[in-house]
């Protein structure tokens, strides 16, 4: 007999759509387990508000979370404006420093402004950590912090690599995991979603629920999105964003400039395409179909999203206006070209590129307005380019590159 789940679905529906596109699943059978119960699961994922705008890279997870609403399960956004006053130490060779109280609570301001984009809001519960850790006293925190010892934390990959390198580790990095994870112990959280490189901090949750005499919440790992370039993790720093406040035009173009082959992978991971039909394209441009078409069709699914149909429409237009019609060359060819000191600047970057025989020629184009970066005149000669930008470079009317710059 076929299991079902509250929503009508089979066990196996349901799994598949909840590990499309995740990295790993721990564990598969307590979630099936989970799902056999038959009741709303509650799902949670926590973002801290260090920077006061998302990009689509910040949306796998948003994404991963409204598949899951739209399951029948709850969603959990939980807003980290406690732990965002710690510093998240995930990835980082140094001490972050915190921010204040006033920047916690604009930022997370924006970002409730920005996640319905997203999210289903009558499926949603938005909480925000400093709730609870507010109300905690030192003497609770000295009995979270002796659930887990300085090795236990020393396991965690940067934690490691840190100490081993003689780099400071500061006392109030190793609260981080353990509010993550005593995050978990509050909300009653059955599952957790987070990236790939906050596994440590999502097991805590597990180990913390056991402690608390909880049912412990299943993980779910997603992959960090690539930029705009393919190779660096989607990054506003690095340039290789596409913010989801974006205008319609910088959207599309944005992603119109993406190779052929991280298209796959945006669609995996950002579009609502069902898997089979973006198999049906796979099949389509191996028998010949124009990539280019695919990119149009994510194009307009993302911008539409963020803004809407007709916006998504116009962006569409215009694009075909300055690039499609006889412009773009469909073997136009893709080049990286290296940086100094993270970024480079537009005359070397042409010269790299192979658009013009030298710097000079470069700044000669410029001034006869001969150079196009994504279909716009330049006129500025002092224009510098950070590492991780993906521009269409154009010099004269024949000469193309997709320019990545590393």
């Amino acid at each position: 007999m076929t299991e079902m789940t509250s929503l009508g679905k089979t066990q196996a529906d349901a799994l598949a759509v909840i590990k499309r596109g995740a990295h790993e699943l721990l564990l598969e059978e307590e979630l099936k387990q989970k799902l056999a119960s038959g009741r709303p699961l509650r799902v949670k994922a926590g973002f801290d508000p260090t920077a006061p705008d998302l990009h689509i890279g910040h949306t796998v997870l948003l994404n991963k979370m409204r598949q899951l609403q739209d399951l029948g399960h709850h969603a959990l956004f939980l807003i980290g404006d406690f732990t965002g006053m710690i510093g998240d130490p995930t990835g980082k060779n140094t001490t972050r420093p915190p921010l204040s109280r006033e920047q916690v609570l604009e930022n997370a301001q924006s970002y409730r402004d920005q996640v319905f984009k997203v999210l289903n809001p009558e499926k949603t519960e938005i909480v925000f950590n400093s709730t609870w850790m507010d109300k905690f006293s030192a003497a609770d925190l000295i009995k979270l912090a002796a659930t887990h010892t300085v090795a236990r934390m020393l396991e965690r990959d940067d934690f490691g690599k840190r100490y081993r390198s003689n780099r400071p580790i500061a006392i109030h990095e190793f609260i981080y995991p353990l509010v993550q994870g005593y995050d978990s112990v509050v909300l009653k959280a059955d599952i957790e979603l987070g990236g790939t490189d906050q596994k440590f901090n999502l097991l805590m949750g597990r180990e913390l629920q056991k402690h608390y005499g909880q049912p412990p919440q299943c993980v779910l790992t997603m992959p960090l999105l690539e930029g705009l370039d393919g190779v660096n993790k989607m990054s506003k720093s690095l340039g290789n964003y596409v913010g989801i406040t974006d205008t319609p035009q910088d959207m599309f173009g944005k992603l119109m400039s993406i190779s052929d082959t991280l298209m796959w992978r945006y669609l995996e991971l950002l579009s609502f395409r069902s898997m089979g039909e973006i198999a049906g394209w796979r099949e389509e441009v191996s028998a010949g179909r124009n990539p280019r078409d695919i990119k149009v069709l994510l194009a307009q699914e993302i911008v539409e999203r963020f803004h809407s149909k007709k916006a998504a429409e116009y962006a569409l237009a215009e694009f075909e206006a300055r690039f499609r019609q006889g412009v773009l060359p469909d073997d136009m060819p893709e080049i990286a070209v290296a940086s100094a000191g993270g970024h480079i600047g537009i005359a070397q970057l042409l010269k790299q590129a192979g658009l013009v025989p030298s710097t000079s020629e470069a700044l000669r184009m410029i001034e006869q307005g001969g150079v196009k970066l994504d279909g716009e005149k330049i006129s500025d000669k002092a224009l510098r380019l950070n590492a991780g930008a993906v521009v269409v470079a154009q010099v004269g009317k024949r000469k193309f590159g997709r320019v990545s710059v590393n």
